[in-house]
């Protein structure tokens, strides 16, 4: 793993936390902004601009880049992109040397982390410059750490669980009800679409590597990842992290998720080799944002459903999380052209018919109303997905704190021991709790 060693501690515990792999958090809202704010340089600007993602949205991000450009000669942007696993190294490298990017695509898990330690602009000080008033307020506050604004959220999507329609007919299996079914109906239509297939298609696709599944889970049982107030501190407790992962080795023990070995396999390798993708397993669990690639790469007929629950439904553990934020850096000499790109990016029209749902759909009210029509069906469909789930979703869990980046490495070994047998879940549970905490404590030391 690539680092300088001057690199603070806080910024290789972000790297290693964050490399391996998409919570939606409201900790306060915005600041208030001033009336005024910074002013347009005469001379020509060079922006640099980091981004990550696939060949698809670098392509779009380009074509952004084109369009605002051509309506600003005097601002250039030069591109900084990579995938998601080398995207967090780079930019821990770049920061380190002092050289940190003008605008800068955020994920959750770091947004604190980053602004805690000086990295983030507060884009209260952009002004009128930057205007937020079509975005909801409890949207927006999820970019907002006590009281300060540090990201605009780009799009928003849900937790939901992936069903091939196509594979269930062939196999004369039913399509579940989706407001209605629990865990254990999951459970059992996965063991016998696996019986049914004869094992040619397996149930389900193995969850486990990745918070969003674990919040819902937590949430469902009245707990959350992290302490309520926003102290760095780990509360869910081991009781419920135990049956989280005893829950996914019954099935995996019953047949209804694939064995092991080949769900590690397809863990690295990307959305387009997962189970889901290549019609291989009849459910899976992703983020609604991702319901276009996986049609797209399987061919068939995915729908997204309501994540199963212990109660039958009537929880409201369900949760909008921003596919990302628009952050900028805290020492650009730049700032009034950054409000610019941002306000091209955040609210314009022009921005949006390139943008589409690609970053998922837009988490501002106005363009969102405005880009709906222009959606391809399945996108459309993800739209009416996020409505029909309103009533399921609660307050967001509380802000990931500096540290909480590494949950993702934390969750992917602890779910690989517990399938493999190296570790009970209950033993999971506690390692997990001891580890994460203190990646917590490290952050903040």
């Amino acid at each position: 793993m690539r680092r300088t060693t001057t690199a603070p501690r806080w910024l290789l515990l972000t790297s290693v936390g964050a490399a391996t792999m998409l919570t939606l958090t409201a900790c306060a809202g915005p600041t208030e902004t001033p009336a005024t704010g910074p002013t347009l340089s005469d001379e020509p600007v060079t922006l640099s601009f980091t981004w990550w993602g696939n060949d698809v949205r670098h392509g779009i991000t380009e074509e952004l880049i084109a369009a605002f450009e051509a309506e600003n000669e005097n601002i250039t942007i030069e591109p900084q992109y990579t995938d998601w696993a080398g995207y967090w190294d780079k930019l821990a490298t770049t920061v380190a040397a002092g050289d940190a990017p003008d605008i800068i695509q955020m994920d959750e898990k770091q947004l604190s982390t980053y602004a805690a330690n000086g990295v983030l602009l507060d884009l209260g000080t952009l002004g009128d410059q930057l205007p937020t008033g079509d975005f909801p307020e409890a949207v927006l506050g999820t970019g907002a750490l006590d009281g300060t604004q540090y990201g605009i959220p780009v799009g928003i999507n849900s937790y939901t669980y992936m069903a091939n329609v196509d594979v269930l007919e062939s196999l004369g299996i039913e399509l579940p009800d989706d407001e209605t079914w629990s865990w254990d109906d999951l459970n059992e239509i996965a063991e016998e679409v696996t019986a049914a297939s004869g094992g040619a298609v397996v149930g389900s696709q193995s969850w486990g590597f990745e918070d969003g599944g674990l919040n819902n889970w937590l949430r469902q049982h009245g707990e959350s990842l992290y302490a309520e107030d926003g102290s760095p501190e780990v509360t869910a407790s081991a009781k419920t992290l135990a049956a989280w992962w005893q829950n996914l080795l019954d099935v995996t023990e019953a047949g209804g998720t694939p064995d092991p070995s080949a769900t590690i396999e397809r863990e690295s390798a990307g959305l387009a080799e997962s189970f889901t993708a290549t019609n291989q397993s009849a459910f899976g669990p992703w983020w609604s944002n991702q319901v276009a690639a996986l049609r797209e790469a399987s061919g068939q007929n995915l729908v997204p459903l309501m994540v199963p629950t212990p109660d039958e439904g009537e929880s409201t553990a369900a949760y909008y999380k921003p596919s990302m934020f628009w952050s900028a850096s805290a020492k650009t000499e730049h700032p009034a052209e950054v409000a610019l790109f941002l306000d091209f990016l955040s609210n314009s029209e022009e921005a949006a018919d390139l943008l589409l749902a690609e970053r998922g759909v837009p988490a501002n009210e106005k363009i969102r109303e405005y880009i709906t029509p222009k959606l391809d069906e399945v996108n459309q469909e993800v739209v009416d997905f996020l409505d029909e789930i309103a009533p399921r979703v609660g307050d967001a869990p509380p802000a990931t704190p500096p540290g909480g980046g590494a949950i993702e490495t934390i969750i992917d070994q602890h779910t690989q021991r517990v399938l493999f047998g190296e570790v009970t879940p209950e033993d999971a549970a506690e390692s997990f709790i001891a580890e994460l905490q203190q990646a917590l404590d490290d952050a903040a030391i």
